[in-house]
């Protein structure tokens, strides 16, 4: 029997994997934007959470509205702007 020593890692198998679609579908369509897969890295915090509570009271009206401009839906802007801060904020 062989051993692997990850049980205080954390197990990104749990992880839904809806959430890492939408995220993707978001930054594929954010990069087609932009043209810089980086570019978020510059954006100021402050504006990620001001999109993201736009998005969230979009949501909070219809769960299952969508962007006008993307056409995905705004839970999936949501995701990607939490992803977002959460790289920016991140202490590790």
């Amino acid at each position: 029997m062989s051993y692997k020593h990850d049980q205080d890692k954390p197990r990104l198998d749990l992880v839904p994997p809806g959430i890492i679609e939408a995220i993707g579908a978001i930054r594929t369509y954010g990069v087609q934007k932009y043209k810089d897969p980086e570019n978020w890295r510059k954006v100021e915090p402050e504006r990620y959470i001001a999109a993201l509570m736009r998005h969230l009271c979009k949501f909070l009206r219809d769960p299952k509205s969508v962007d006008p401009e993307s056409g995905y839906m705004h839970l999936w802007h949501m995701a990607c702007n939490i992803a977002f801060l959460v790289e920016l904020y991140w202490d590790e």
